[in-house]
């Protein structure tokens, strides 16, 4: 397969983190709007001698001039400017550059003038006189933010134009390697496995399975048929008739039928008993069944996206999968990398999920640490692009400032320890209270990270999922409620 391109406009590398102590690389371009000669000089020496490109305006006219000719990287707006003050002026400056940071500089800071700073989209405030290594971090901070935002947003764009994916990020090889491959499959009628590990994105390529192909006006099921009891999976997928069982009051269309003419995205199919494979087999072969308690054969199209993170030719020599069923689903096989094998879109990803919970959030949209993301391209990230997303949720979350550092990712990423804590907090404690605790602590965190899916986190334990459960009881472990499949 010839080597897949998607046209970008910056460079096909990871995003400087924000906040690096490197220069901004690519001669960042700002513009400074203050009333003082003396103040726009000042600027201008120091950051051109850090290597920015520097344009200035004396007034807002002038500075809305510039602002309607060249796009810039950020502006340093003073506050007390003759006739329109920076605050007054902001608003329409964010009309003409919506995502321009933007720093407010003033001699007058006052708890009102941040507030209505931060409130009408500055990006920080600096106070007169300011300390250059302080002022120049902000800069290099908000150009990288800012730059990151922005090739997520080019690469969206791009993937959009070109695959019609939704909410994908990644530019690695493997990733550019499986998008290519999703356009040229998307339009088949062939059945499609899915495999990877939990967490790297399976129902996102079911997704865009479906949105690529014939289908797409047509519904996109998705059902977590290990999520699902055995008992109440056949009545999911293929509905039942009035009375087919106690609890049947009426009758109830099945998935199967729900999906006709789209797609049905089974997911973890490789946790489904035995007689459902035998069930989902006939589907697959005559495209026919019944409902369940029924007599009639219902005749359906729909396109059957599967996916595991169970290794099914071990489950197939093991006979914990049916062979004849696994080459039904296995017509053609996608496998997902985990994040591990692209490590180039940890930067994008981890851009991509700080927008997304700062505006779910209604907060700023933070930056992370140099250090910060050291820690996640060092990380193994077990729990793949999930485990990432919950640890950036977290950072938005905690975050008082617009910097993430290391204290504020998960301790799994920066190597804290349970016992540690647990000896600080609890030195009376015995052996056995200890371990429990732990073993509590880390039973709450896998679930966590598994969005409460107790099959998955059995799974990823190598136990059974009855003996994860009575583990729950009695260690009296938090369970929420499920989050996503």
């Amino acid at each position: 397969m010839p080597e897949a391109t998607i046209p970008l406009s910056s460079e096909a590398t990871a995003p400087q983190p924000a906040g690096a102590d490197a220069r901004v690389v690519g001669a960042a371009s700002i513009l400074i709007i203050d009333d003082e000669a003396a103040i726009r000089e000042s600027l201008e020496a120091l950051l051109t001698m850090e290597g920015f490109q520097v344009s200035l305006a004396g007034d807002g006219a002038a500075g809305l001039e510039h602002l309607a000719h060249s796009a810039f990287d950020l502006l340093l707006l003073d506050l007390a400017l003759p006739g329109e003050s920076g605050i007054d002026l902001l608003p329409r400056i964010l009309d003409m550059q919506p995502d321009l940071p933007v720093i407010m500089i003033t001699a007058f800071g006052t708890v009102s003038n941040v507030v209505d700073a931060i409130r009408g989209g500055a990006e920080n405030f600096v106070q007169k006189p300011w300390d250059n290594e302080k002022l120049l971090a902000d800069i290099r901070a908000a150009i990288g933010r800012h730059r990151a935002e922005e090739e997520v947003v080019q690469l969206k764009r791009a993937l959009k134009q070109r695959y019609n994916f939704e909410n994908i990020v990644g530019k690695s090889e493997p990733m550019l390697r499986l998008f290519d491959l999703v356009a040229q499959v998307a339009p088949s009628r062939s059945t499609v496995l899915v495999q990877g590990e939990s967490g790297t994105g399976k129902e996102l390529i079911a997704k865009a399975l479906h949105a690529n192909s014939p289908r797409r006006d047509k519904p996109f099921v998705p059902v977590n048929t290990g999520a699902v009891p055995s008992d109440l999976l056949e009545s999911t997928l293929f509905g039942h008739v009035k009375g087919a069982f106690t609890s049947a009051i009426a009758a109830k269309k099945g998935l199967f039928e729900i999906a006709n003419g789209g797609t049905l995205f089974l997911d973890e199919i490789g946790t489904m008993g035995n007689d459902m494979q035998a069930k989902i087999l006939r589907v697959l072969q005559d495209r026919r069944f019944m409902h369940l308690g029924g007599t009639q054969e219902i005749q359906v199209d729909v396109r059957i996206v599967a996916a595991t993170n169970v290794d099914l030719n071990l489950a197939v020599r093991e006979g914990r999968f049916r062979e004849d069923l696994f080459y039904r689903l296995n017509v053609i096989c996608l496998e997902l990398p985990p994040l591990r094998a692209r490590r180039q879109d940890i930067p994008l990803l981890a851009a991509h999920f700080l927008k997304l919970y700062a505006d779910e959030n209604d907060k700023p949209v933070p930056t992370l640490a140099p250090e910060a993301m050291r820690i996640l391209m060092d990380y193994e990230f077990p729990g793949n692009v999930r485990e990432l997303e919950n640890a950036m949720e977290r950072g938005v979350v905690l975050a008082t400032s617009r910097t993430i550092t290391p204290d504020l990712l998960p301790a799994a990423l920066t190597g804290n320890t349970y016992s540690a804590n647990l000896l600080d907090h609890r030195p009376d404690a015995s052996l056995f209270d200890l371990m429990e605790e732990i073993e509590r602590r880390i039973i709450a965190d896998r679930l966590e990270r598994c969005h409460w899916n107790q099959t998955e986190a059995a799974e990823y334990f190598k136990i059974p999922l009855s003996t994860l459960n009575q583990k729950i009881k009695r260690l009296n472990v938090e369970v929420k409620k499920r989050t996503r499949d």
